[in-house]
């Protein structure tokens, strides 16, 4: 692998509506963004359904990071890539080292959905 390329996190701040419920804001001025280096892109899949009203298609890519180095990346998130703005699909993984515990390297995915 090579850890080569770059992504941006995109976190959502916090907005409260009338009721109360704290809500996320993607708004530019309530979101965060990091920059992460060197961390490894790969495609995994793409799909396309197609109905009368629309095509619809969803890529998904494949994140990693270097041994030995951790990320401030959640579910929750979103990444900035190749001038898309990409969804984080399911759960970070951070993996432990074997030896002391400590974490090995990060995996997670992302998609992109258009139609």
């Amino acid at each position: 692998m090579f850890f080569d390329q770059a992504i941006v996190r995109v976190r959502a701040g916090v907005r409260v509506d009338r009721g109360g419920n704290r809500l996320p804001d993607w708004s530019p001025e309530a979101a965060t963004r990091l920059t992460i280096a060197e961390v490894d892109v790969q495609p995994t899949t793409a799909t396309e359904s197609t109905t009368p009203e629309r095509v619809a298609v969803v890529t998904g890519w494949h994140v990693q990071t270097p041994p030995g180095v951790d990320v401030d990346v959640r579910a929750t998130d979103r990444i900035e890539w190749a001038d898309m703005l990409l969804e984080v699909v399911g759960e970070v993984a951070r993996w432990p080292d074997p030896l002391d515990g400590t974490v090995h390297h990060v995996e997670f995915d992302v998609v992109r959905a258009t139609g």
